[in-house]
């Protein structure tokens, strides 16, 4: 049911802003910018070791060298698994998770080289961001997407992945810039 929560959210936000989409770029239509957005995800996976499938005893191979798992039937989602968690500790719908993330744009990787990335991982200044868990209700929650949740529903709750997320899943008011990311991203638990 999350799934189709999800989706359907995604669909809704797709026809919100798919229209300011052609208008932000005069050179491009929507459509173009969707298979620009599909070659910077396909050149980044490239160079990756790919898995179209979630494993059926969602049983991830973990670490750097794990490969990336389609975690959608459309291929918006790509995770890889760095850290498990403690999988007996898994977050339960509409419960607070805080996450600290650095996201680099595929729009700009080349030849195994990531672009600079931005996020709140390594400046301890910034306060770690969170949602509630399927909750696309709150602001809070829905600002992020649906993708940065998806390894939840996997995994423990004090997991670490990365993660391509293709605009349709991505942070809310970027969808319309039809741009992928790759997130590095690592979930806490509320400590209230």
């Amino acid at each position: 049911m999350n799934k189709f929560k999800s989706l359907l959210y995604s669909l809704v936000l797709m026809l919100i802003f798919a229209p300011m989409a052609v208008s932000c770029d005069d050179n491009k239509s929507y459509a173009d910018l969707l298979a620009d957005e599909d070659k910077s995800v396909n050149n980044f996976l490239a160079d990756q070791r790919v898995i179209n499938s979630i494993p059926e005893d969602s049983i991830f191979e973990v670490g750097e060298d794990a490969p990336y798992y389609r975690m959608d039937e459309d291929g918006f989602v790509y995770m890889q698994v760095l850290k498990t968690g403690d999988l007996t500790k898994k977050a339960k719908d509409n419960e607070l998770v805080y996450f600290r993330f650095m996201r680099y744009n595929l729009a700009y990787y080349d030849k195994g080289v990531l672009p600079d990335g931005e996020g709140n991982a390594d400046d301890m200044e910034y306060s770690p961001t969170s949602f509630r868990l399927g909750n696309y209700t709150l602001p809070s929650s829905s600002q992020f997407g649906t993708g940065i949740q998806i390894p939840l529903y996997y995994l423990g709750i004090d997991c670490e992945v990365n993660i391509v997320i293709k605009s349709q899943y991505g942070f809310s008011d970027e969808i319309s810039n039809v741009v992928p990311y790759l997130y590095n991203i690592r979930y806490f638990k509320s400590q209230l």
